[in-house]
């Protein structure tokens, strides 16, 4: 669950352009078609049709935020975002099991101004994700317990240290909001609230928030899909119905806060670079003002022919990033500026250089040629969002809980189109004046440390008794699925250009939109440890230049068609992508075909690349999760082999990478003899062909060389590898051991394994963990499928308190999947079932279709390997899967990696009787 704000941009149906890709302002968009009721009890219904996936979403937003809770009880709005899953009158149990069964998406979320929860389920599950959703709308309370909120008050308590106290920077949002909004106000305090307000909330104060704001008055249900509007409404009315009205709503509705001066603050934390954040009031939502303000932060920071990055990141090299937006909520907005510094860049520098450039656009409007950029990127993103059932449903949600009327997307865009040159130069005057926020976060000095908390004081409330026997849920209300809906793949058109390369065609003419993906079959594995990093730098610098365009020509072309072009690689391939709508794929092929077949690899370009990467690798030794990554690969496979081993490269290899490593690369890798053009979207093959082949009519095939990857020695014993993070908020744990190849016989079994052990919410490890321990915010396990044996993993980020508990209940976990707790019929069919039903689901965008037949390419699967999934899948036996755990997984040799404050956990960790040692950052042995 996400308390994260939810930016939702404005939805076109379709976009009208003329041949420069920009949209003319007497453009009308037919308006996405739904119909609305609202039952007696007010609950307002919206339904939208889209029949392109079998899948159909149920959307349920709360008018109720953060801003709604009072001084002294705070972080309820969120704590219910968790309350809502513990169950409800009629199906007492964890909400996850049915609908996952079901192969749904579950999930919620909490911002200042709204909560929501979503299901996204087959269509013949529709009647099961209303009855959930109305089954806790209405009778959540009677199911309510002290143990369920001791044991969500522990989850809340721990996603807090996971998102916030553990992460660099973690707590720069929660303080903005403290300086700019006085105390009463209700963004003064964070979504996730106070843990001192929680812990002395009783049920009953809990209890008279849900009777105040989780009322079908104050809620908006949206059903968004494939399914049939007559029997949608029948079921809305004899779910949701019967719901008794709640008393009206008062909103709070405080005076805009105005600062009446500067105000500066430096808070000295454990982040590795200094970063300062510059914030000032803007406008609170719909306001006249908010699209300019939008666009005044896409000209001054999106792109690196933005304003800010232009100046300080390329050009003076004073910030490693920065970054500039409008956050506008429903009753106050900011505006935000955040630059991290440079190694030996002082934040004064940056500072200056920022008021320079708000000073120039206030004195100069923007060239149309910018206002261009930022509407056209504004246009496309939005036609692209279309694809997804999920984000169509919050958006008519949006609209109809914010602004009364789910059809606001032409008004919406015509207010993009509607802002001038002037209009942005007068928001830059009006609002970003001297009186501001200007807040510093700077590495601490010496020995510095944050207070250690009291680890007996933070054992979690909820454990006690968390062995007992539970009952087995009461399913006889739970609606039965209809009939299975037909589900089809589109096919493929299987092309070769005279050159060699490959093209595979799918048609989804839904959308006017194309995407295409470059996929070349080489990656990072045959790099030489010397050269380590060189696939990824050559990726990124891909772009970077050609033979006839810049990296800043590259870069404003795309935007000015609204295109985007990202170029990555991994440990098996190496991805070219490019999205654009369908008017504009002549240009965007153009540009696309330019990077792939002529790039240039400035040594200028190669030079900054090379230091952000290097600073990067100086932020990563501040992040628990990300050394904790490394450390992991380390361990398991050592410096020697390929994996162990990060894609990035390291300090040594990169500061020695020259451009001729990164030419040398290309040429033996992007070659059309060594890759497959995976196209999909509003194209059909004849057409594209000849484009195609005039595009790529000077890329010649060549040599591709691939060396021979090593065998990954397994380990010989179990031991526990403990990374110092002094004071840390919490430990990050990884288990786990060197898994299997992605051509492995048993890729099937291992799955629906997996998915038993820890591959989804309702897993053993997850639900162990979590809803019955409250160790940690969420619980894992899986496997990473290479063309060599990937690794294998268990992880969470726990309490420290309970870091030696934790990591003995993992082990109790893959114990019981080889035998001890042995896996009955019944979590096999769950676990099938889910596997299955949740398939249509990666097949909803052009994005997810693309990304599907690149496992084809890259690994060699069948071309009927998507037909034959549900079949595999279904074959799987208990005794398969009682046979996969035991040999794949091998509690004696296995890798226990925790990433935590050695002198709290360490003790503990050495109870559990491994072999313990000490490593840095980077996984070498401290002596």
């Amino acid at each position: 669950m996400n308390c994260k704000k939810t930016f939702v941009f404005l939805l076109a149906f379709a976009l009208f352009m003329t041949t420069d890709g920009f949209a003319q302002k007497n453009d009308k968009l037919p308006p996405i078609k739904y119909t609305e009721t609202t039952l007696k009890n007010g609950l307002r219904v919206i339904m939208h049709q889209d029949k392109s996936t079998p899948i159909v979403a149920v959307n349920v937003w709360y008018h109720v935020g953060s801003k709604n809770e009072v001084v002294g009880r705070t972080g309820f709005a969120h704590l219910f975002e968790h309350m809502m899953f513990q169950g409800s009158k009629n199906y007492d149990a964890d909400y996850f099991t049915p609908l996952q069964e079901a192969g749904a998406n579950i999930n919620g979320s909490t911002s200042s101004d709204r909560t929501n929860y979503y299901e996204v389920v087959p269509s013949n599950f529709l009647e099961l994700a209303l009855f959930m959703e109305a089954d806790r709308m209405g009778g959540l309370l009677e199911a309510m317990t002290i143990e369920k909120l001791n044991n969500q008050r522990d989850v809340v308590k721990n996603e807090r240290r996971q998102r916030v106290d553990n992460q660099p920077y973690g707590t720069a949002g929660e303080r903005i909001g403290e300086i700019m909004f006085p105390k009463g106000h209700p963004y003064n305090w964070s979504v996730i609230g106070s843990l001192d307000d929680l812990s002395a909330a009783s049920l009953e104060d809990v209890k008279g928030f849900f009777r105040q704001y989780y009322v079908p008055n104050n809620a908006s249900l949206v059903i968004a899909g494939d399914f049939d509007p007559k029997q949608a409404k029948q079921w809305a009315e004899k779910y949701f119905g019967g719901i008794a009205r709640g008393n009206d709503v008062t909103r709070p509705n405080p005076a805009r806060p105005v600062l009446a001066k500067e105000t500066r603050v430096s808070v000295e934390d454990a982040v590795p670079l200094p970063r300062v954040y510059m914030v000032w009031h803007s406008v609170p939502q719909n306001d006249k003002d908010e699209a300019a303000l939008d666009m005044l932060g896409s000209i001054l920071s999106n792109g690196r022919g933005s304003r800010l990055q232009s100046n300080l990141v390329y050009e003076k090299k004073l910030a490693q990033a920065i970054g500039a937006g409008n956050g506008s909520r429903e009753i106050a907005g900011t505006f935000q500026v955040t630059a991290t510094a440079s190694p030996s860049k002082t934040l004064e520098e940056i500072e200056r250089e920022i008021n320079i450039e708000i000073e120039r656009i206030q004195k100069t409007a923007p060239t149309a040629d910018e206002l261009s950029r930022s509407l056209n990127q504004i246009e496309a993103g939005t036609i692209f969002g279309l694809q997804n059932i999920l984000g169509k449903a919050d958006s008519l949600n949006s609209n109809a809980v914010f602004y009364g009327k789910p059809d606001l997307f032409q008004k919406q865009l015509d207010e993009y189109r509607a802002v001038t040159p002037a209009d942005i130069q007068r928001v830059a005057n009006t609002y970003l004046t001297k009186n501001r926020l200007v807040m510093s976060f700077v590495p601490r000095k010496g020995d510095a440390k944050m207070p250690t908390m009291n680890a007996a004081a933070n054992k979690p409330t909820s454990a006690a008794g968390d062995d007992k026997k539970k009952t087995a849920p009461d399913v006889s209300k739970l609606p039965k699925a209809g009939a299975d809906p037909k589900f089809s793949l589109p096919p493929i058109t299987k092309s070769k250009l005279s050159n060699g390369l490959e093209v595979w065609t799918v048609n989804q003419p839904e959308l006017p939109i194309v995407s295409m993906n470059m996929v070349f079959k080489t990656g990072g594995t045959f790099e030489p440890a010397a050269k380590s990093g060189v696939s990824s730098m050559t990726a990124i610098l891909l772009d970077d230049g050609t033979k006839t365009r810049s990296a800043l020509d590259i870069e404003n072309q795309l935007q000015s068609i609204g295109a985007s072009l990202n170029a990555s690689t991994g440990w098996d391939s190496t991805g070219v992508s490019l999205s654009t709508l369908t008017k504009n794929l002549d240009k965007a092929l153009d540009i696309y075909a330019d990077v792939i077949v002529n790039p240039s690899f400035p040594e200028t370009e190669l030079e900054t690349v090379r230091r952000r990467t290097l600073v990067g690798f100086v932020q990563r030794k501040s992040s628990p999760n990300a050394i904790s990554n490394v450390v992991y690969d380390r361990v398991l496979y050592g410096k020697d082999h390929p994996y162990g081993r990060q894609l990035s490269g390291d300090e040594v290899s990169i500061k020695n990478l020259s451009r001729n490593d990164l030419v040398s690369f290309y040429e033996s890798t992007y070659r059309p003899n060594n890759a497959v053009l995976i196209v999909v979207g509003d194209v059909d093959s004849k057409t594209l062909l000849p484009k195609l082949e005039k595009a790529f009519a000077n890329w010649k095939p060549g040599t591709v060389s691939n060396g021979t990857l090593p065998v990954a020695q397994m380990r010989e014993k179990a031991g526990i590898y403990l990374v110092d993070k002094p004071n840390a908020a919490q430990s990050v744990v990884s288990i786990g051991q060197i898994g299997v190849s992605r051509d492995n016989p048993d890729y099937f079994p291992l799955q629906v394994m997996n998915s038993i052990l820890g591959g989804q919410f309702s897993a053993r490890v997850n639900m162990n963990l979590r809803e019955e321990k409250g160790y940690t915010y969420g619980a894992r396990t899986g496997y990473v499928y290479r063309r060599g044996a990937g690794p294998f993993s268990a992880s969470a980020d726990v309490q420290t308190a309970v870091t030696k508990e934790s990591v003995s209940e993992f082990l109790k976990e893959l114990r019981g999947i080889r035998g001890e707790i042995p896996v009955t019929a019944k979590e096999l069919d769950y676990n099938k079932q889910s596997l299955i039903r949740a398939y249509p689901r990666g097949f909803e965008t052009v994005g997810q279709i693309s990304g599907q037949l690149s496992n084809l390419v890259v690994y060699g699967l069948p071309d009927s390997y998507f037909n034959d999934f549900i079949s595999k899948v279904n074959a799987v036996t208990l005794e398969d899967v009682n046979r996969v755990a035991n040999k794949y997984l091998t509690p004696d040799k296995l890798a226990i990696v925790v990433v935590g404050d050695r002198k709290a956990i360490e003790p503990g960790l050495k109870e559990i009787g491994y072999d313990l040692q000490i490593l840095d950052t980077e996984g070498n042995p401290v002596q």
